[in-house]
């Protein structure tokens, strides 16, 4: 007997939520999603290996208890480190309300006179206000015509990893005494903040046109970032963070439970937030 003939077959999850995705689908290489007839995709309930997956520091740091997680629980995603940032916020809303948790606790310190507030976001809410930014519009500056795209899960991770490591850097400085060792530390922490942003920068830019030229290679792009005027970098800067934030999810408004103050708190959610 095979487990296709199980008889408790009947009784295993079946998808909780349906899912659209902000980006429509858009953006994407055949084979990372495999479409449904009416666009939206089904989102199942985390299983026990899934928890215990979520509970494993190691995955979670590497990104590979997330992906895991993902092609669990959403099996039309084939390819997840493959997801793009537009859409991995209301992927990961989706299987957290699909596993029964649309209400989330967070704390938040209010600006004012410093007091802890808690408050519960109910998640059903947030992924309805999710948009998917205008990738198809390009920057131009001058004789240049910068096109963007959204970067994917993997690339996300690994700009993390790199961002860690410099903070990780940074915290080892407070403790050191031979101040040649600190600056000579502090100089390469200075050149990898550089780095990785520099680099977080040329993998957002699809190519670049100029003379009837497109130019998609990401040395010559990383060269060009390197050497061009400062006030159009600036420009292409600016302009990354701009569609960024467009996919974000929004500031929540808290009111203090202290001082009556109201101010917005910044929201983002973690695989980690899971099981907060």
């Amino acid at each position: 007997m095979t487990v296709q003939n199980n008889p408790l077959r009947q009784f295993f999850r079946r998808p909780a939520v349906f899912l659209t995705l902000p980006s429509g689908g858009k953006y994407y290489e055949e084979g990372v999603i495999k479409p449904t007839d009416n666009g939206e995709l089904p989102v199942y309930p985390m299983t026990a290996i899934d928890e215990i997956t979520a509970r494993t520091p190691d995955a979670l740091f590497n990104g590979e208890g997330m992906a895991q997680i993902i092609q669990s629980c959403v099996p039309n995603i084939l390819k997840p480190w493959a997801i793009n940032n537009i859409d991995l916020d209301a992927i990961l809303i989706a299987i957290r309300s699909a596993s029964g948790e649309n209400d989330m606790t967070m704390d938040s310190i209010c600006p004012k006179c410093e007091e802890t507030n808690t408050f519960t976001v109910e998640l059903n809410k947030i992924l309805p206000q999710l948009r998917c930014p205008n990738y198809d519009n390009s920057l131009v500056l001058n004789d240049l015509s910068i096109k963007f795209r959204p970067l994917t899960y993997k690339e996300l991770n690994q700009v993390g990893l790199e961002q860690f490591e410099v903070q990780r850097i940074f915290a080892n400085l407070e403790s050191m005494e031979d101040q040649t060792a600190r600056a000579e530390q502090t100089k390469i922490a200075l050149k990898k903040v550089t780095d990785t942003t520099m680099r977080l920068i040329s993998i957002a830019i699809e190519y670049i046109e100029a003379n009837n030229q497109r130019v998609d290679n990401k040395d010559f792009i990383m060269d060009f970032l390197l050497n061009c005027d400062k006030n159009v970098y600036v420009e292409i800067r600016d302009y990354t963070t701009k569609i960024r934030e467009e996919a974000q999810i929004k500031p929540l408004h808290a009111k203090c439970s202290a001082c009556s103050n109201e101010y917005d708190q910044p929201f983002t959610l973690n695989l980690s937030d899971f099981f907060a």
